[in-house]
């Protein structure tokens, strides 16, 4: 859901070049040590994954990241601490989404009660993966009810379109769809294809996958954050966000890459591998209209994204930043 993330003034990518070597290795599960350093700064007892850059707050989104990197780690108390407390705190009882955000410092910790389609994605694909392993039906039956209810209420036919939505609330009207292409968690919906059948996803897919390919945007061809699909002007940055490559969209090269579509962000690839060859820092974020950059360098989650699409391995401490820790979780086991 556009929640602002925090900036970091941090090293020049070229200071993480210098130590890097190819890398041709297989993805690998989440080392103890690193899964432990996650847990002890952002799992609460209760099963809260915590965004300590926003004030404490929880997200749908950091709920589903943590039972994937529980699964990955082989760890499933952790995985049904996570769990339960999502069902219980976040769930809707009307149908299978969850509320995208608990603030604890608020009288009613979950005033709103739309969804953010991402963390219903990654809440539905955990549970599916971890049916799978552990055996469960009840996690695959789950998964179910969340992969339905995202078909049924979050992707809509307008413009010519099949159009993933956001969120329930706030993103569609007669004229234009606004649309998140950090969304497309492509590895999550090709397990959903797989369960569900190429005909209740494959339009989902192939759509989503020709609006991102339409979303290249200035000299540099790079996606924004956000953007606005309509029937005349078709894919251009949304208006009513700033027209950034920034701290969405940095999940957009992560997630093509970890479902095998390279060739939808190349340019993302290309633009930093111009950076690092120039011996300058990869900035937080580009305007994508004017090409204003950031004066501030990616942090050590935009670093392990980049480090991946370039085919580098480097070795990072964990940050202490709940956003930047979870991109280099994500980025180690996706």
């Amino acid at each position: 859901m556009g929640v602002d993330r925090r900036t970091f003034a941090l090293a020049a990518f070229a200071m993480l070049t210098s130590s890097c070597a190819r890398a041709g290795e297989r993805r690998t599960p989440v080392k103890n040590e690193r899964w432990a350093q996650f847990k002890s700064a952002f799992l609460d007892s209760s099963g809260r994954i915590i965004d300590n850059g926003n004030g404490g707050v929880s997200h749908s989104e950091g709920q589903g990241y943590g039972l994937w990197l529980a699964l990955r780690a082989g760890d499933r108390p952790a995985f049904d601490s996570i769990l339960e407390w999502t069902e219980t705190t976040l769930a809707r009882k009307d149908l299978a989404l969850y509320a995208w955000r608990f603030d604890p410092r608020q009288p009613v910790p979950v005033a709103d009660r739309n969804n953010a389609t991402d963390g219903d994605i990654f809440l539905a694909w955990a549970l599916a993966q971890a049916g799978e392993t552990w055996k469960d039906p009840a996690l695959m039956a789950r998964s179910e009810e969340i992969r339905a209810a995202i078909l049924s209420h979050l992707v809509i036919e307008q413009f010519g379109r099949r159009l993933l939505l956001p969120g329930l609330e706030g993103f569609a009207t007669a004229n234009v769809v606004t649309v998140n292409p950090s969304y497309f968690v492509w590895p999550a919906l090709d397990k959903f294809r797989q369960l569900d059948g190429e005909a209740v996803w494959g339009n989902v897919i192939a759509d989503s996958e020709k609006l991102l390919a339409a979303a290249r945007f200035g000299p540099r061809n790079l996606p924004a954050d956000w953007v606005d699909v309509t029937a005349n002007a078709g894919v251009t940055p949304a208006a009513s966000k700033p027209p950034r490559f920034g701290f969405d969209a940095l999940r957009i090269p992560l997630y093509a890459l970890a479902g095998g579509r390279r060739n939808l962000v190349t340019p993302v690839i290309d633009c930093w591998r111009a950076y690092v060859r120039a011996g300058r820092t990869i900035p937080a974020w580009i305007d994508v209209r004017t090409g204003q950059e950031a004066e501030f360098a990616l942090s050590p989650g935009g670093l392990a994204i980049a480090s991946k699409a370039l085919n580098l391995s480097a070795s990072q401490p964990l940050s202490n930043d709940y956003y930047a820790a979870s991109l280099q979780m994500l980025a180690q086991t996706l």
